[in-house]
C-alpha cells in the first residue's frame, strides 16, 4: 500500500516536472519566434529607410541639377538682356554723336545770322537817324508854314483848333437832340400800342364772371309752414341759429323762401347748408342746430381743400404745398369789393401768364405768382396787416422760390418792385380789378366796416368770437365765462363803444351785446 502511494506520488512528480519542462521548452521557443519576428520587422524598417534615404539623395541631386540649370538660364538671359542693353546704349551714343554734330552745325548757322542782324540792326540805327533829322526838319517846314498861316488868318494855331471842335460840336449836338426825340416819340408811341395789345388780348381771352353774391343767400323751403318752425317758440329756434352760426334770418311775406343775411360768404353758406340740413331732418333745436353746425364744418373743410385743388388743376400751377392749396381754397369765401376773390385769382394766374408769354419773361413763375397773390386776404381780417405783406409771409413760410415771393409781396408796391414778373403781377392785378363789372366799391366798404368791428371786439382778451349782425348795427360778443365775470363784461361792452365810436365811421349807432353764458351737461346712465 505504502509502494504503490509513494510509487503513485514519484509518478505524479515526474509528470510535474516533465510538464513544467515542457511548458518552459515552449515558452522559450515562444520567446524565441517572437525575437526572431521582431529582428526581421526591425531589418524591414532598416531596409525602407535605406531606400528612402536614396530616395532623398536622389532628389537632393536632381534638385542640386535643376538649380544649377536654372542658373546657367539665368546667366544665358542676364548675358543676352547685357547685350541688349550695351547694343542700346551703343545706338544712343551714335544718335547723341549725330545729334551733337547738327547742333554745333546749326550753332555756325545762328553765328553767321547773327552777325547777318547785327549788321542790319546798325544799318537801322543809321536810318533811324537819317529819318530823324528828316522830321526835325519837317518840323521846322511845318512851324514856318503855321507860323505864316496864323499870320494871315489872324488865329492862333489853338484858337482856330478850338473853334472848329465848338462848330463839330454844336452840330453833332443838335443833330443828336433831334435823333432823340424823334426815337423818344416813335418809342413811346409803340410802348403804348404794344402794352394797350397786350392788355386787350389778355382780358379778350380771360375774362370771366367773377362776381358773386355780397350779403344774402336764399334758401327755399317746401312750404310756408317750415318758416314757424325756424322760428320756434318764442324765437327759440331763429335766436340759437343766428348765436351759433352768426348769421341774421330774415323771415318776410316772401313765400317759401327764408333769406340769410351776413357780410361773411363762409358763415352764410354754412348757414345755408345746416339749415337745409335741419329743414330735410324736421328736428329744429338748439342741441340740434349745434351739432349740424359741426358737421357742415367738416365738411365745409374738405370742400375747400377741392375748390384749392381746381383752381391748381385748373391753372396748371405745379410745387404748391398742400396747407397753402387749403388757403387757397378759402379765397372762394372772400369778396373783393363784390369780386370773388378765388375767381379774381385764377384770372390774375392766366393774365399774367399771357403777357409774360407776350414780352419773354418767366411765364410759369407769373403765373405761380398770379394765382397766390391774395393769399393773405383770408388772414388779414383775423391777423392784420396788409394783404400782399401776408401773402408774402405765408409764401415765404412754405419755402416757396424767393423770386415768387417777392412778386407776390409787392404787387401794391408795399416792397419795391425789383423784376419784371413783380410788375406783370401787378398788370394783371389792376386789368382783373378794373375791367368794366369787375367789381363793386360800395358792397366792399360795408364789408370793410363789418370786419373792422368784429376786429375790435375779438382783440379783446376773453372774447371767444364776435358776429356783426343787423347790418352791423348790432355786435354779439361772446365771451368766456371763467376769464371774464358779470362786472367785468358790463366795463368790455362800455370799452368796445367807445372805441368803435372813435375808430369806425358809421351811419346810426351801434348797438354791443355781450353774451355770457355758462353750460353744465351731465349724463343720467
Amino acid at each position: 500500500m505504502i509502494e504503490t502511494i509513494i510509487t503513485g506520488v514519484a509518478a505524479l512528480t515526474l509528470g510535474s516536472a516533465g510538464g513544467y519542462l515542457y511548458s518552459k521548452k515552449n515558452a522559450e521557443n515562444q520567446k524565441s519566434k517572437i525575437l526572431t519576428e521582431e529582428m526581421m520587422n526591425i531589418q524591414q524598417e532598416i531596409n525602407n529607410a535605406e531606400k528612402n534615404l536614396l530616395l532623398l539623395e536622389k532628389k537632393e541631386t536632381e534638385k542640386e541639377r535643376e538649380i544649377e540649370r536654372k542658373e546657367r538660364d539665368a546667366e544665358k538671359k542676364a548675358e543676352k538682356i547685357i547685350q541688349s542693353a550695351q547694343q542700346e546704349i551703343d545706338q544712343t551714343e551714335r544718335k547723341l554723336e549725330k545729334e551733337i554734330a547738327r547742333l554745333e552745325e546749326r550753332e555756325k548757322s545762328l553765328d553767321g545770322k547773327f552777325s547777318e542782324i547785327e549788321n542790319q540792326r546798325m544799318k537801322v540805327d543809321e536810318t533811324k537817324e537819317e529819318l530823324q533829322k528828316k522830321k526835325e526838319e519837317l518840323e521846322k517846314i511845318i512851324d514856318e508854314e503855321s507860323r505864316k498861316l496864323e499870320e494871315i488868318a489872324g488865329l492862333s494855331k489853338e484858337a482856330a483848333k478850338q473853334k472848329l471842335l465848338d462848330i463839330i460840336e454844336k452840330t453833332a449836338e443838335n443833330d443828336l437832340i433831334n435823333k432823340v426825340h424823334r426815337m423818344e416819340e416813335r418809342m413811346a408811341q409803340e410802348v403804348d400800342d404794344k402794352a394797350r395789345n397786350i392788355i386787350v388780348h389778355s382780358i379778350q381771352r380771360l375774362a370771366s364772371d367773377v362776381t358773386t353774391e355780397s350779403t344774402i343767400s336764399q334758401v327755399e323751403l317746401e312750404s310756408d309752414d317750415m318758416k314757424g318752425r325756424i322760428i320756434g317758440k318764442e324765437g327759440r329756434n331763429i335766436n340759437a341759429f343766428e348765436r351759433t352760426l352768426g348769421v341774421n334770418i330774415i323771415i318776410d311775406d316772401t313765400p317759401n323762401v327764408v333769406i340769410l343775411s351776413s357780410f361773411d360768404p363762409l358763415r352764410r353758406h354754412i348757414a345755408a347748408e345746416v339749415l337745409k340740413e335741419l329743414l330735410l331732418d324736421g328736428r329744429i333745436h338748439p342741441a340740434r342746430i349745434e351739432e349740424v353746425m359741426h358737421q357742415k364744418q367738416l365738411k365745409v373743410d374738405k370742400m375747400i381743400q377741392k375748390l384749392g385743388e381746381d383752381a391748381i388743376f385748373e391753372t396748371g400751377v405745379t410745387g404748391v404745398p398742400p396747407e397753402i392749396i387749403k388757403i387757397l381754397g378759402r379765397l372762394h369765401f372772400r369778396t373783393s369789393y363784390g369780386q370773388n376773390v378765388l375767381r379774381h385769382s385764377i384770372e390774375c394766374a392766366f393774365i399774367a401768364e399771357s403777357i409774360a408769354n407776350m414780352i419773354g419773361a418767366d411765364a410759369e413763375l407769373s403765373k405761380k405768382a398770379g394765382l397766390l397773390h391774395d393769399l393773405g386776404k383770408t388772414l388779414s381780417h383775423e391777423v392784420g396787416g396788409k394783404h400782399a405783406l401776408l401773402s408774402g409771409e405765408i409764401a415765404r413760410k412754405f419755402q416757396l422760390d424767393e423770386d415768387l415771393v417777392h412778386a407776390i409781396e409787392a404787387h401794391h408796391e408795399d416792397v419795391q418792385l425789383q423784376s419784371a414778373e413783380a410788375y406783370i403781377v401787378q398788370a394783371a392785378d389792376a386789368i382783373s380789378a378794373s375791367r368794366p363789372g369787375a367789381r363793386r366799391e360800395t358792397s366792399e366798404k360795408f364789408i370793410k366796416r363789418m370786419v373792422e368791428l368784429e376786429g375790435i371786439a375779438t382783440s379783446y382778451k376773453g372774447v371767444k368770437k364776435c358776429y356783426a349782425m343787423s347790418a352791423g348795427r348790432e355786435m354779439w360778443i361772446f365771451i368766456d365765462p371763467q376769464q371774464i365775470n358779470d362786472l367785468k363784461a358790463s366795463k368790455l361792452s362800455w370799452d368796445i363803444a367807445r372805441r368803435i365810436e372813435s375808430e369806425v365811421q358809421y351811419p346810426g349807432e351801434v348797438k354791443v351785446m355781450i353774451i355770457r353764458e355758462n353750460r353744465f351737461v351731465n349724463s343720467a346712465k
